[in-house]
């Protein structure tokens, strides 16, 4: 395997659905981001520590195709994936699979790694570009 791979489930609440009981579509960001952080947390590295180092990670791209809808009280999982090292921004790719195994949408956020201090961009902390260089090759 030449990636970073992690997966997370999460029960869709009737809150985040719909008239047709479909997750609407604005949820899913917030759904990429608990499997964006807990994949953070899984390869040793938590937001957190980054953010009291005082790096922070604002999302500069995201994108999303949609297959099919998620459901009201599906538990739906979302395997999260890292194909490169990054140097200045780091990619995610996400693709959520619905309780029945159907692939229900493909997506992918870009950030950057931001110095809190002197708000300028700075390189991908070594401690990350370690650890995923472990788990990558």
């Amino acid at each position: 395997m030449n990636f970073f791979s992690h997966e997370c489930k999460i029960r869709v609440r009737y809150s985040e659905t719909d008239q047709m009981s479909y997750v609407y579509y604005g949820n899913y960001a917030a759904y990429f981001e608990v499997a964006r952080v807990e994949s953070m947390r899984e390869l040793g590295v938590s937001y957190k520590s980054l953010e009291d180092s005082g790096i922070l990670m604002p999302v500069s791209k995201y994108s999303i195709d949609f297959i099919r809808p998620c459901l009201y009280d599906e538990e739906i999982t979302i395997q999260t994936e890292i194909h490169e090292i990054p140097a200045a921004r780091i990619r995610f790719q996400y693709s959520t699979f619905k309780e029945n195994g159907e692939l229900a949408n493909r997506a992918s956020t870009e950030l950057y790694f931001f110095n809190k201090l002197t708000s300028r961009p700075v390189r991908a902390p070594e401690k990350l570009v370690n650890l995923l260089k472990s788990r990558i090759f």
